[in-house]
């Protein structure tokens, strides 16, 4: 006679193990976390301020220090990111790559890259990211076919992710991990009738599984994290 595995209930209904992230729970996991630098801080504060609702495109607070990890991790030398808004997940990679490590950061705002450009001078790492303003397909597919980069970081319009993905994966080493950001839409994924980018996050994350070429687990991270390794 069999037993319910660990993450199955009896009745059949999955045993989801997952809290609710309460504020206090969030300053829990933040005060647990890498501390951020003054940098990068200072940094989050001047989106805050100076952008209002478009500051919500920022990367989570936590996602800083979980990038540079996978950065070191994977020991990546060269890194691609596709959305960079105003910095701050290009600033973190680029201080946990080697000294002659490249980050190109592919973003079509002038604007608001240029408080990445102030940060990353700050940091001292400036000369590790490669930022090129225009279409970010463009840039993706005129870089060298050959399997070439440790490591990308997908956060750009989603109707696009597809194409993204597509022009990154053959260009990824044996090994090379990809992290998707933004792939819970805000919970709006789940709904089958899903129209605009929720239905193009939903057709994205149907691609990603469906890619034999690369193996890949979805986590809930902020708004749901996606990390993808190169077969």
């Amino acid at each position: 006679m069999s037993t319910p595995s660990s993450d199955q209930q009896t009745d059949g209904a999955p045993n989801i193990k997952g809290v609710p992230v309460t504020p206090a729970l969030y300053a829990y996991v933040l005060a647990h976390n890498p501390p951020l630098d003054p940098v990068q801080r200072e940094l989050i504060e001047t989106t805050r301020t100076q952008l209002g609702d478009a500051a919500s495109m920022q990367v989570a607070q936590e996602q800083a220090p979980l990038l540079a990890f996978l950065v070191r991790l994977t020991r990546a030398r060269h890194i691609v990111e596709v959305g960079t808004f105003t910095g701050l997940s290009a600033l973190a990679m680029a201080q946990a790559l080697p000294e002659d490590g490249t980050l190109v950061a592919c973003d079509i705002s002038e604007e608001w890259t240029a408080y990445g450009r102030e940060a990353w001078a700050k940091a001292g790492v400036a000369d590790r990211v490669d930022l090129r303003i225009g279409d970010a397909l463009e840039t993706l597919t005129a870089m060298p076919e050959e399997p070439h980069i440790d490591f990308a970081f997908l956060d750009a319009d989603k109707e696009s992710y597809i194409a993204y993905w597509d022009a990154l994966v053959p260009r990824m080493r044996e090994g090379g991990l990809i992290a998707v950001d933004n792939v819970f839409l805000h919970g709006r994924v789940q709904d089958p009738t899903a129209s605009g980018r929720a239905a193009a996050i939903r057709a994205f994350n149907d691609h990603v599984s469906a890619d034999e070429r690369m193996e890949s687990v979805m986590l809930t991270v902020a708004d749901g994290l996606t990390l993808a390794r190169k077969r």
